[in-house]
């Protein structure tokens, strides 16, 4: 998959169906939106906007948790 990104270019169609579908999977299998990223070559925001375009219910920040 990340072979065929190539930093910068557009991403449209089909091939953003599947990538938003691959990058949903690996998601809901708990890996990290920055590991996505990292993985794919692409942004943070880009990775954000995909997942969020797919539907997926975005996990709340991880660490340490107050409770008082």
């Amino acid at each position: 998959m990340a072979e065929t990104l190539k930093k910068g270019t557009r991403v449209t169609g089909t091939e953003r169906s599947e990538l938003a579908t691959e990058l949903k999977r690996r998601y809901d299998d708990g890996e990290s939106i920055r590991s996505l990223a990292a993985a794919t070559g692409r942004s943070y925001g880009f990775v954000h906007r995909l997942l969020t375009e797919a539907g997926v219910t975005l996990r709340g920040r991880g660490g340490a948790t107050r409770r008082g």
